[in-house]
Order: structure tokens, then sequence, then C-alpha cells
């Protein structure tokens, strides 16, 4: 076992949330209260999930609401983290059109048993690198016809459809949520040891299976998120998620 579940292991957990909202509130990034709130809820969420997943792994229907469940809350957060109004249960459709394809394929060939103790982790897996990218993919886009709507103010004026003027302007800062995970590809085994491979290891299987487990996991994650982030960016380049206009400045 890697981490025995002890006393010490909760003190060093506690030491390290300290230190991260320490350092954070040290360098005044503004994020301290929420790496403590944050790592509190990761606690109890995983405390019951863990316990669920004792439950779920032997129902089909308590499976499928358990995935269900895992991707409600991933649209929520994912559309909170690019708008504060109510275009962000847009944020179902890249999450959506990344994962679904994947799993769909995976079920279909054999690959992944419709058994929750496989298809749970998968499933998390991939959405949360879905996740991750419409969030990244999604700011980024806002973020840039904010700063400069007058580029896309004056490419409209030539002649450009307003679509085509956002994607212009959007698409560039939209690609770089692709720069974790493409990174992450490229230094696997040389920087890194990601966690399914160490987990594989740990759980009994050779270092080759370990290795193309892994690989599926980053191979499958950089398909997801480039949908992801595809689909993001054309709702954004289309209006349908968006800041308001009051929030924007002058």
């Amino acid at each position: 076992m890697l981490l025995p579940v002890n006393i010490t292991l909760g003190a060093v957990l506690v030491a390290l949330l300290l230190a991260a909202a320490g350092v954070a509130a040290a360098a005044h990034l503004g994020r301290h209260r929420e790496i403590l709130i944050a790592g509190v809820r990761a606690a109890l969420q995983l405390a019951v999930v863990a316990l669920a997943i004792h439950w779920v792994v032997g129902s089909v229907p308590l499976l499928l609401g358990f995935l269900a469940l895992m991707f409600a809350v991933a649209v929520r957060t994912a559309g909170r983290r690019m708008t504060a109004n109510a275009t962000w249960w847009w944020a179902a459709a890249p999450i959506a059109a990344g994962v679904a394809p994947v799993v769909a394929t995976l079920l279909l060939t054999g690959l992944v048993p419709v058994k929750g103790i496989a298809l749970i982790p998968v499933t998390g897996i991939l959405i949360g690198g879905a996740l991750t990218a419409t969030v990244l993919g999604g700011r980024r886009a806002l973020d840039e016809l904010t700063a400069r709507r007058g580029e896309v103010e004056a490419g409209m004026a030539l002649g450009l459809l307003d679509r085509d003027a956002r994607l212009e302007i959007a698409r560039p800062a939209a690609s770089d949520a692709l720069l974790p995970g493409l990174d992450q590809t490229r230094t696997v085994g040389l920087v890194t040891l990601p966690g399914a491979f160490v987990g594989m290891l740990l759980g009994g299987a050779s270092p080759v299976q370990a290795g193309a487990v892994q690989l599926f996991v980053l191979v499958a994650l950089m398909c997801v998120q480039a949908v992801a982030v595809s689909v993001v960016l054309e709702l954004v380049a289309r209006g349908k998620v968006h800041r308001e206009v009051r929030d924007l400045g002058p």
C-alpha cells in the first residue's frame, strides 16, 4: 500500500492544506479560502463517494444515476467558472460531446464492461478532463473577447459575421486549454508517472499492462479535451455562452 490510512496521513494532509492556503495568502493570490474549502470538500466528498460506490457497483440503475450526478456536477462547475448568468448550462454540450462518444466506444468494443468498478473511474477521468478543458477554453475565449472587443467590432465593421469575428479573436486563446494535456502526454514517463500507471502497478499489474492503461487514458483525454474545447469555442463564438455587457466595463 502506497499510503497507509492512519492518523499520520491525516496530520500530513492537514499540514499540506494549511501550507497551500498559507502560501496563497502570503503571496496575496486571493485564493487561500478557496483552497481550504476545496480541501475540506474533497475529504468529505471522497468519503461519501467511497461509501456510495460500495452500493453502486452492484446495480446498473444506481450506476447510471451516479454517472449522471458526476456529469451534472461537472456541468455546473464548468458553467459557473465561465459565466455568472443563465448561459452557464451550455457547459453540458462540450462535456457531453467529448465524453459520450469515447465512453460509448469503450462499451461497444468491450474494452470497459458495464460495471461500476470499471466504468466509474474511467468515466470520471474523462469527465474531469472535459471539465478542465471546458473551463480553460471557455474562460480564455471570453476573457479575450472582453479584452479585445474593439477588434471584434472592427471585424464586424469590415463585413465579418459576428461568429467569424469572435472566432478570429477567441480561437488562439481557447486553444491554450489543450496545453496541459499535451504536455502531460509528451512528458509521461520522463517527468511524471501519472495516477493510472502507479495505481495499476500497486494493484499488481505488470509494467506493460500499466503502461497500456496509462497510454489509453492519455490519448482518450486528448480526444475528449479537443472536442470539448472545439465545442465551447463554437458556443462562445455564437454567443450561446457569454458574459453580461454591464460586467465588461467601459
